[in-house]
């Protein structure tokens, strides 16, 4: 079957791993009213994040991520655990506002344009035919209150997805 493009193998991540804490970061946390800097650590200390990765906005990984979760409804109730459910890309605060809009995403996201987080995280992935582009490969890390790593994902090839059904299994067990 012919995809339309190459499945890239990714070479190994240095990202944090379950029982690990995830790095803390500011950057800008955008929502389809405004933006403000925040740091992931005041998120988590309302409670449970997860953490989605995605490629810059308007790729079509990014279009699939968001719609599957939006469509899980994953965050949007008390029954998650007071789960709050945020992404990171490189993609711009104003590129994010639009992102949001347009795909109906109601969940934030971090903006982070030159990679630095996924630099943190250990998941920078350089863009092929780019010199000097990277952004951050496709993951997903669930955060307890102290940042500690319960579940992650992290993409060996790409394109690839995280099995939503596993990260749904794990959030009931919230």
């Amino acid at each position: 079957m012919d995809l339309g493009f190459d499945v890239v193998d990714l070479p190994p991540s240095g990202h944090p791993d379950v029982g690990e804490q995830a790095p803390d970061f500011e950057r800008p946390l955008v929502t389809a009213e405004f933006w403000e800097d925040r740091a992931l650590s005041d998120l988590t200390a309302e409670g449970p994040v997860l953490l989605v990765f995605h490629t810059m906005d308007g790729a079509f990984p990014t279009t699939y991520m968001w719609n599957e979760i939006r469509d899980r409804g994953w965050g949007s109730g008390n029954e998650d655990g007071g789960l709050q459910v945020v992404g990171l890309s490189i993609s711009t605060p104003y590129e994010h506002k639009t992102t949001i809009a347009d795909r109906e995403i109601d969940y934030p996201l971090f903006s982070d344009p030159q990679n630095g987080v996924a630099e943190q995280y250990g998941i920078v992935h350089d863009l092929d035919g780019m010199a000097g582009v990277s952004e951050p490969r496709p993951a997903a890390f669930l955060l307890d209150e102290e940042r500690v790593v319960q579940y992650a994902w992290v993409a060996q090839e790409w394109p690839a997805f995280p099995d939503y059904d596993e990260i749904e299994a794990r959030l009931d067990s919230l």
